[in-house]
């Protein structure tokens, strides 16, 4: 069953929403230019009133190695998300120092990115337009990829189920797709997870 997870998650009624709807994972951007961005201290207390079954990941752009695994090992964040130019070396350390699982993302705009994604030392690659940018890539790039990734960019409740449908994906990353106004939409939230689930049955 593909996994779902809601990113940009900056106040209580996001993480009460995530409680009710039960995603796999949650995102906090630690990333200071995101308009989504928390403080390690905001991101604590929502942790803290985050459902335990769901997993909190931090997202980081060229973030000091020290400061994401201290808030992993804090426990505010259970795997790291990273989005920056950070290389094998860095990611295998973080790995290494903190024992929690680390997500690469990569930009999708040839198959040489795929073949870069597929080598990555990372426990889970995430496949994206972007950073952050709301727009989709050429799925077609995706269809024979030879391991499991988080799909995001351009991510809505209109088609999740496609893209679960067509590319089967080990997890789907959703933000702007479930946001109005800029800021998360409960009602867009449940829309998304029921459309996903839905296909999943089907």
């Amino acid at each position: 069953m593909t996994k779902i997870k809601f990113c940009g998650l900056t106040r209580t009624g996001d993480i009460e929403a995530a409680n009710e709807l039960k995603p796999d994972y949650i995102g906090f951007v630690f990333w200071p230019k995101s308009k989504r961005a928390v403080t390690a201290g905001e991101a604590k207390i929502l942790k803290s009133k985050l459902d335990p079954s769901i997993e909190a990941v931090g997202v980081f752009v060229d973030e000091d190695m020290e400061a994401v695994k201290t808030l992993l090992d804090g426990g505010i964040i259970d795997i790291a998300q990273l989005h920056g130019h950070e290389d094998e070396d860095y990611i295998n350390g973080l790995k290494k120092a903190s024992g929690k699982p680390v997500i690469k993302a990569f930009r999708i705009r040839s198959e040489e990115d795929i073949r870069k994604a597929e080598a990555s030392p990372a426990d889970l690659v995430l496949l994206d337009a972007g950073m952050g940018d709301g727009v989709t890539f050429d799925w077609s790039l995706i269809k024979n990829t030879g391991r499991p990734y988080f799909l995001a960019g351009g991510l809505d409740p209109d088609n999740a189920a496609d893209a679960v449908r067509t590319l089967h994906p080990y997890a789907l990353d959703v933000s702007s797709g479930i946001e109005t106004d800029g800021l998360k939409d409960t009602n867009k939230m449940a829309a998304f997870a029921a459309s996903v689930r839905k296909e999943d049955i089907t």
